[in-house]
């Protein structure tokens, strides 16, 4: 199969939305690492501890090695992750489901992890994407500070402007931490959102065939 390599065409004729387009501009001026290692000291205080006690002196140091670890959705681009596709496709047009991608985010009101599984379905017109890209482009935005809502919205978007399909689904099953492990204290609460543009949309047929997709292989 010929891979076609194709940027992503920024025009009149073709917007993309600025956060499909580009990966994220950063804060001006950036804080320093120093900085940033000083505020971990700060909150470790805040909490009662003592920043200079043994087991904590290199904790501001692996925070901030973790962070540009776990966030680092904040430095990569959605066009990127989905520019490579294939044109062989033998006139295939049907659905196409990545299930169960796993994946873990941050919630953006209190910064505690939210993980579970994206399933991720498009209809291809002319052209295919990798498999593994859009499992990709599910980690571009999960690993930032985030809603679940405001996620499952910008994979579809993504999707719909970079590949133009005939249709995308994408459904998001996630426990909160923030709801698991503190407020309300409720561990095992699944949230789940779904998004369906174009032939998805229009047709609840469709729609009904990706959720009985996704739930067929969930024993």
């Amino acid at each position: 199969m010929d891979a076609i390599v194709k940027p992503a065409v920024v025009g009149s004729n073709s917007p993309l939305s600025d956060h499909v387009r580009k990966a994220p501009d950063p804060v001006s001026p950036r804080p320093s690492r120093e900085q940033a290692e000083s505020a971990v000291r700060t909150l470790l205080a805040y909490i009662g501890d003592d920043p200079a006690r043994e087991g904590l002196l290199d904790t501001p140091k692996r925070v901030v090695g973790a962070y540009e670890e776990l966030y680092r959705g904040y430095r990569e681009s959605p066009v990127e992750a989905l520019e490579r596709t294939f044109s062989e496709t033998g006139n295939y047009d049907d659905l196409v489901l990545v299930r169960d991608i796993s994946f873990n985010s941050a919630c953006e009101h209190h910064m505690m992890p939210f993980t579970g599984k994206a399933h991720v379905a498009y209809m291809p017109v002319d052209k295919v994407v990798g498999l593994s890209k859009l499992a990709r482009l599910v980690d571009v935005y999960a690993r930032r500070l985030q809603t679940q809502e405001h996620m499952n919205s910008q994979i579809a978007t993504a999707i719909e402007e970079i590949l133009k399909p005939r249709g995308v689904a994408v459904m998001i099953e996630a426990e909160h931490t923030c709801m698991s492990l503190r407020g309300v204290e409720k561990p095992g609460a699944l949230t789940v959102t779904t998004q369906f543009r174009g032939a998805f949309r229009e047709d609840t047929n469709e729609q009904v065939r990706f959720i009985q997709l996704v739930r067929g292989g969930q024993r």
